[in-house]
């Protein structure tokens, strides 16, 4: 089965929880991580994720939703990109 894969993008200034906050919740809508970076620069936190979610099941609107309130709860930017949108991205 082919992966449908999104790239997620998390800053804000650095706390305790934030990537156990928001892998929770990507197990709990049974969405697999398939890469993941992250950096604190002076006090900023960055993370990029690279996640599969053909298991999921949920629509990505909840699951842009469900991140999006984990952001306000951790008080962090979290940006969703879909790989079709970057794929017609490289293609014009």
């Amino acid at each position: 089965m082919e992966k449908e894969l999104l790239f997620i993008t998390v800053i804000g200034k650095d706390r305790k929880g934030i990537v156990a906050k928001i892998s929770a919740l990507l197990y709990e809508l049974d969405i697999n991580i398939e890469d993941i970076s992250q950096k604190i620069t002076e006090g900023y936190f960055v993370m990029t994720m690279l996640v599969d979610i053909q298991d999921s099941g949920v629509p990505l609107d909840k699951i842009s939703s469900e991140l999006k309130t984990v952001a306000q709860d951790l008080q962090v930017d979290i940006q969703i990109q879909h790989e079709n949108i970057l794929k017609m991205m490289h293609r014009v």
